[in-house]
């Protein structure tokens, strides 16, 4: 209507200007001219300041005339909009992710591990004599790998903090063998300081080979433990840090029960003192060298005997040096070193941290034996190459061993060493999923000598998922 109302007051207020000489566009005024979007308004000849100024009179003149058209056929014009743009979103101080991925594993074994394993290849589970876990040749299928994790991140003070919350499904102690809750990270941090179980500050996990076997290489540190951390330096590529954790002591009686049954079956850890580990760091677009250490008591007793004798203690200790390579562009090697004495506990398989040992004394009724209790020395080694041969293709190839030196008094069966090696193939079709194809060997070797191996084919399919930041989804 308003459109119509203007286009004939526009003809009527005009017509006395086209009379004058219909012929002549000279004749035409300039405020006509810019009202109806004439040459003259878009000429290349720029307007004076005279002509500029009675154009503008003529638009406002031209203005009221319809206004007062409109008042008189009584047509109320519309308010003007009103229009305020968003405030632009700042920085968020919190953010809550939901992430995680379901995943298959369909494993062919070509020989036999502990059954309570066997979705994992572990070298201290492979059967050293025909028939220990039965027939060779097993098929397996198993969802334990999948995983589901909250993770909060933000900023509280001026410093960073972190909570994270994460379990996969893979049973372990009590639950061996089961589909079953098993927590891996429960922790938090802010600024400098962690509180809660997570990656020991003795392991290096940037060493981990991009693999799809899950318990992964025996020779290396590899434990998630509860622990108090402080970060007391992180500037110009190097970062410090060191941690009380929760020790946790692995006994073998050996053959004390040869001496007393009693004693042998009632062997237990004494942990009186929290684990002490340290880390130092450096960095940069090459990679990586790390050096940890470890400090602990490892403590033994008897239950149900006076005073709880025997009893007492040894030193254990460990040093860890881990690199991360970047050879070229999609080529990284991935090395590690670790050795001590009572430090089993902290590898990822194999080992045990106090064995006994015995003296044997020439006296004058024939010979004594005396026992005594030895942390035992380990050591561990890792060395694989992770390739990205392209943008969806993967490999990753390599090899790991473990070795500890056995005590006199340890039995023949005791682990003595572990080899595994692997190469995989993995494609990623698209961001959250991978699936991929991995060739799997194990050796164990007892202390009496006696071996046992496994090969294995592994095909896995995951599919990840993550909620990003769930504020951005409520807002």
């Amino acid at each position: 209507m308003r459109k119509a109302i203007l286009a004939a007051s526009v003809i009527v207020i005009a017509a006395p200007a086209w009379a004058a000489d219909p012929g002549k566009p000279e004749a035409t005024s300039p405020a006509v001219a810019t009202a109806t979007g004439g040459a003259a308004a878009q000429g290349t000849v720029p307007l004076t300041d005279a002509e500029r100024a009675q154009a503008l009179q003529d638009l406002q003149d031209l203005k009221a005339r319809i206004s007062n058209i409109e008042t008189r056929l009584g047509v109320t014009p519309p308010p003007p909009v009103q229009y305020t743009p968003a405030a632009a979103r700042g920085p968020r101080d919190h953010n809550l992710e939901l992430y995680g991925f379901t995943q298959l594993d369909a494993i062919q074994d070509f020989k036999r591990v502990d059954p309570n394993w066997e979705a994992s290849l572990r070298p201290s589970k492979i059967a050293t004599h025909d028939g220990q876990f039965g027939s060779d040749g097993q098929s397996i299928f198993s969802v334990r790998q999948t995983r589901l994790g909250v993770k909060a991140n933000g900023t509280i003070a001026d410093k960073p903090y972190e909570a994270k919350f994460e379990f996969d499904l893979f049973g372990t102690g009590d639950d061996a063998g089961k589909t079953h809750m098993r927590i891996r990270h429960m922790y938090a941090s802010w600024g400098p300081f962690l509180a809660g179980q997570t990656n020991t500050l003795f392991m290096d996990g940037d060493i981990a080979p991009n693999s799809i076997e899950y318990w992964g290489p025996p020779g290396m540190a590899w434990l998630r433990n509860p622990q108090i951390r402080w970060t007391f330096w992180d500037r110009n590529g190097f970062s410090a840090a060191v941690a009380l954790e929760h020790p946790s002591n692995d006994i073998d009686p050996g053959n004390i029960r040869l001496l007393d049954e009693a004693v042998a079956a009632n062997l237990q850890g004494d942990e009186k003192l929290p684990d002490l580990t340290a880390a130092i760091r450096y960095g940069g677009k090459w990679g990586h060298v790390r050096l940890a250490g470890l400090l602990r008591r490892v403590g033994y007793e008897t239950r149900d005997t006076t005073d709880n004798e025997p009893r007492g203690h040894k030193t254990g200790w460990g040093l860890d040096l881990t690199s991360a390579i970047n050879i070229m562009s999609p080529v990284s090697l991935k090395l590690g070193a670790v050795y001590g004495r009572g430090l089993a506990t902290y590898m990822n398989d194999g080992g045990m941290d106090l064995a006994p040992a015995v003296s044997v004394l020439e006296g004058e009724d024939g010979f004594l034996i005396v026992p005594r209790a030895e942390a035992v020395k380990l050591f561990g080694m890792s060395a694989f190459l992770d390739i990205q041969w392209a943008k969806n293709w993967s490999s990753s190839i390599g090899y790991s061993m473990d070795k500890v030196d056995n005590t006199n008094f340890q039995d023949p069966g005791a682990f003595h060493s572990g080899q595994y090696a692997l190469v995989n193939i993995l494609w990623y079709p698209a961001d959250p999923v991978m699936t991929g194809l991995e060739l799997q060997w194990g050796k164990r070797t007892d202390n009496d000598g006696n071996k046992g191996h496994d090969l294995r084919v592994q095909y896995s399919f995951k599919w990840a998922f993550s909620s990003k930041n769930i504020w951005d989804l409520i807002d």
